[in-house]
């Protein structure tokens, strides 16, 4: 689709494997590892984002004119609503109930994770550029609409100034103050707060369980085959449905390396619990756990208490801890917003959903202050 005044070309591919790695990550950058080209590649060539799972590889390629990429999104067309965790499932209905169809749509994301980082992956040309180019290429292809989940807020900014609608959502992370260590962290905790951490510390590990941390090359098909069972265990109980395959995890130990961080508990003979991490530039990103057994509070110390020890430990500026879960709050994980910019082709709905979100903008922002209230943190000059 060229741009006539900057004889800018885009192009939509079907495979990763289509884009230099090289190229792609040069738009990306190093920071964020969920829209790197060894990640996208470890979710596509595992199947676990296909035709046949409803996430069809619509790649985006913006090249100059002498055919330079100058920028690049991560994009998929989608026949359903699933794995996206910002949720449209009544805009498509409502779309259907005036006799229009909303699938396939245009989803700008990295698959199956709710996790914030960019969309708009540029170099030498506006993001802006490449939002207005997307929007384009939905019309001239005949999808319902373009979304962009989880991006940054400028990437948000760049696409409401391409026409595009502007989304609020909320997560949970923790941001280390410079900690030395697990204590100083808890000594910034009012007293109930610290000692409520300290006790369930305490009994997660009374339960007879080794914790290990292992990283790329240290993952073995052991590892991966438990944990897999782990995450499929939990995602029966909770959503009917693995996004993920088998294959998939091998494929990201191999491929990022020591950028995947498993953390696991066993017994004597078997691993009963396990938490994936991914290490960006200056964050841990939580992803997957799953678990066999009851232990008391194990969740909180594979999925909370170690991230933050690891963080410490590799003097990394936050954890984000993944979708949902207010009871993150008390374990020192604080409500952030996140952002997510859409672009409709259909006037009344993009009439409706405009109206819906200014209205939904307001109460995230409220719920947020709320939330933030309700932080275990001691406020200047409260006794420790």
């Amino acid at each position: 689709m060229p741009d006539g005044s900057t004889a800018l070309t885009l192009r939509l591919h079907q495979d990763i494997s289509d884009i230099s790695a090289a190229e792609w990550d040069a738009c990306a950058g190093a920071g964020n590892p969920f829209v790197s080209h060894a990640f996208l590649s470890a979710v596509e060539d595992s199947g676990s984002a296909s035709a046949g799972t409803g996430w069809l590889a619509h790649h985006a390629v913006l090249r100059d004119g002498e055919q330079k990429i100058v920028a690049v999104a991560p994009m998929y067309a989608k026949s359903h609503s699933y794995g996206e965790y910002v949720f449209d499932h009544g805009w498509a209905q409502a779309l259907e109930r005036v006799g229009g169809r909303y699938y396939p749509k245009l989803q700008v994301a990295s698959p199956f994770s709710p996790v914030p980082g960019p969309r708009l992956l540029v170099r030498g040309v506006a993001k802006q550029t490449l939002a207005g180019a997307l929007a384009q290429a939905c019309k001239e292809v005949g999808f319902s609409s373009v979304h962009a989940t989880f991006c940054t807020e400028d990437d948000w900014h760049a696409a409401a100034a391409a026409g595009w609608l502007q989304r609020l959502g909320t997560q949970y992370h923790w941001e280390n103050a410079g900690y030395a260590d697990f204590d100083a962290f808890l000594a910034a905790l009012n007293a109930r707060k610290r000692k409520s951490i300290r006790r369930e510390r305490r009994d997660a590990q009374n339960c007879g369980l080794e914790f290990i941390t292992l990283r790329g090359a240290d993952i073995g098909k052991r590892e991966w085959d438990a944990f897999y069972g782990f995450y499929t265990s939990t995602v029966d109980r909770k959503w009917g449905a693995a996004y993920l395959t088998r294959s998939f995890f091998s494929l990201l130990g191999a491929r990022l390396g020591d950028a995947v961080v498993l953390m696991l508990a066993r017994t004597k003979r078997d691993w009963v619990a396990g938490a994936l991490n991914v290490l960006g530039a200056e964050a841990l990103y939580g992803r997957n756990w799953g678990c066999r057994g009851e232990f008391p509070f194990l969740h909180f110390e594979l999925c909370y208490y170690r991230a933050i020890e690891f963080a410490i430990a590799h003097g990394l500026p936050r954890v984000e801890a993944g979708a949902q879960g207010e009871h993150k709050i008390q374990r020192g994980y604080l409500p952030k917003p996140t952002y997510s910019a859409h672009w409709i082709a259909h006037p009344g709905l993009r009439r409706a959903v405009a109206e819906f979100l200014e209205h939904e903008r307001e109460q995230k922002q409220a719920e947020m202050a709320e939330l933030a209230t309700l932080s275990p943190f001691r406020c200047a000059g409260e006794p420790g």
